[in-house]
């Protein structure tokens, strides 16, 4: 992903449809192991024809349930809609270099001044939506409206975007606007400044969780209250874009359709149509080898299960394509609430979770080495951080994360008070323990993979249940685990597809909605403030302070690292110009083109 969202996505799946122990007590501590590589790009043989890209592009979003429709990027938060509506452009403000360093040439230019403490963003000349309407220094502000206001459907928000001033006041409901975002030529020019009490260096980089890097069309939206925004027909129905192209149709939940937006400042989109369709990831081999699709959606975020990979690298016309992903696989734990008139994440010392001997032990219980070593095919393995390692100038690959270890297991709860009377273990104050595990639906062999995490927690003497008798169906499950308070999930396994810049205040931080097993301590509070401090203009000093978080997170375990993996897929050779690479992100689908009106 080139935008700033932490969006959920699907588990990677696995082929074996029963998992059992396996191995010694112990694996190896490495977070890390070797994996396949693949190229980053791919352009077929020939020359593209005029009939080829006159017909139609055939696109797979890989997911096991219906994606909700939120075309707008500061409101959705599934990986799902932010990929089906992707040749839109995502609304991007910014290009980048190979790093995600914001660089001139985009929708907009970037300004910061470190003296002054500000971020200036003016827009090109040429900037127009995709109904022909201008992009407007109004429409570069109004993200910060949506993201802050109190009354919002967008989980975005942060204590990083109380820098910007006026924000916090705006966000506890006690301004009606946000006054530290000014207009030097009015609402309706080209350029927005924002005045921040503090600069951070993550500004320098898109994906930063103090600089938001898209618009939203404010004239568009009309009148419709900011609550009421996410469920609107301008946002499920009729959306505008600023990319390379145009929605035509959208299936609800199912499809959407594209053709060329003339009103693109870009590189001009070269093939005529495009239709992407979801794709379960038990029908996505057959889909493949009936060449019905050209390649699977998500570009540095593609889910493919990793167990078909045997079967379709030997496909023939497909080219396999890939990158080490920004998406990370994680387990979470239930440790409190979010106080909704404060807006902050609160733990309960008496949840059930609360014991961080607990969490770590259901953890070492686990043998995820051997789990992708024996199905991931080289293309996951296991995470031993909460920063994926494509992040590797902040990555801590010192950390040992969680290897099995039953032995360690066992004796942390012995030590903590976890007795076993009869099969199961009791609480420390000696009641009746049933921990409650939340799961997604997927294929069945991801499912396999879920019981045998229950499996091997029953062998610990853990009453571990799932939540609805079975793993949930996808919307289910994140619609309960976003509530302020639930208690039908006590540990839950899902991913995160990140931010191209690796602050994680917007998702581990106290007042993070996204933050949903509401961990919230102030250590935690100090190692996100250090990321980005004025120290952390020194890139040593800021690269110290990650790999202090990650040791800490794996300390807390309030949430748990589970797989890092490839973000890969087959490309069918009759497409030409295919790249996963971060520069081009903004003209990833105006640089496709076709030798041939079918997939061969």
């Amino acid at each position: 992903m080139s935008k700033k969202k932490w969006l959920m996505a699907g588990l990677v799946g696995l082929s074996a449809l029963t998992l059992a122990a396996c191995g010694n007590n112990k694996s190896s501590n490495s977070g890390t192991t070797k994996h396949v590589s693949m190229p980053e790009t791919y352009s077929g043989s020939g020359k593209a024809t005029t009939a080829g890209n006159n017909s139609t592009l055939r696109v797979a979003e890989v997911n096991d349930a219906p994606f909700a429709g939120i075309s707008s990027p500061t409101l959705l938060t599934n990986a799902e809609d932010s990929d089906v509506f992707s040749p839109g452009g995502g609304d991007s403000l910014f290009n980048v270099t190979k790093n995600y360093k914001i660089i001139d040439g985009g929708l907009a230019n970037l300004r910061l001044n470190r003296k002054a403490k500000t971020a200036t963003i003016t827009l090109r000349k040429n900037a127009r939506w995709s109904n022909g309407a201008k992009v407007t220094a109004k429409d570069i502000e109004y993200p910060y409206e949506i993201i802050g206001n109190k009354k919002t459907a967008s989980q975005q928000y942060s204590s990083d975007y109380a820098a910007i001033k006026g924000m916090a006041a705006y966000h506890a409901g006690k301004a009606k606007t946000i006054s530290g975002i000014t207009y030097p030529d009015g609402q309706k020019g080209r350029t927005a400044t924002i005045h921040y009490t503090r600069m951070s260096p993550s500004m320098q980089y898109l994906g930063s969780s103090f600089l938001w890097q898209t618009v939203e069309p404010y004239e568009y939206y009309g009148k419709t209250p900011i609550s009421k925004l996410a469920a609107s027909p301008k946002v499920r129905k009729n959306p505008i874009f600023t990319g390379p192209y145009k929605l035509d149709k959208i299936v609800q939940g199912e499809s959407t359709s594209w053709s060329p937006n003339s009103y693109y400042y870009g590189k001009k989109a070269q093939i005529k149509h495009i239709t992407i369709q979801v794709v379960s990831s038990n029908n996505i081999v057959a889909a493949f080898k009936s060449k019905k699709y050209d390649f699977a959606n998500g570009q540095q975020n593609i889910v493919m299960p990793s167990s078909q990979y045997p079967k379709l690298k030997t496909l023939k016309d497909y080219a396999e394509v890939g990158t080490p992903s920004m998406n990370y696989s994680y387990f979470g734990f239930n440790l409190g609430q979010m106080n909704t008139k404060t807006g902050l994440n609160e733990m309960n010392k008496n949840a059930k979770m609360a014991n961080k001997n607990l969490r770590k032990a259901m953890m070492y219980a686990i043998d995820i080495n051997q789990v992708s070593k024996k199905f991931g095919n080289g293309l996951t393995w296991r995470a031993n951080v909460l920063i994926p390692p494509v992040f590797k100038n902040v990555y801590n690959s010192k950390a040992a994360g969680f290897p099995y270890n039953m032995k360690k297991a066992k004796s942390l709860l012995n030590k903590a008070g976890y007795k076993k009377h009869g099969k199961w273990r009791t609480d420390p104050k000696g009641k009746k323990l049933i921990i409650h595990f939340g799961a997604m639906q997927s294929s069945s062999a991801t499912e396999a993979t879920y019981q045998y995490y229950v499996q091997q927690w029953h062998k610990l003497g853990l009453n571990v249940k799932y939540t609805t008798g079975k793993p949930m169906e996808m919307n289910s499950f994140y619609s309960t685990i976003q509530k302020p308070k639930q208690d039908a999930i006590d540990i839950w396994n899902a991913a995160w597809s990140t931010s191209s810049e690796p602050t994680p205040t917007q998702i581990y931080g106290a007042d993070a909605p996204y933050n949903y097993g509401h961990f919230a301590t102030k250590k935690n509070t100090q190692l996100l403030n250090s990321l980005n401090n004025e120290k952390a203009w020194n890139a040593k000093y800021r690269a110290q302070q990650f790999k202090k978080w990650q040791q800490y997170m794996n300390d807390q375990a309030a949430y748990a690292p589970e797989e890092f993996n490839l973000s890969w897929t087959p490309v069918n050779t009759r497409v030409k110009g295919y790249s996963v690479t971060t520069e081009g992100t903004n003209e990833f689908w105006s640089n496709l083109s076709l030798t041939a009106t079918n997939p061969k």
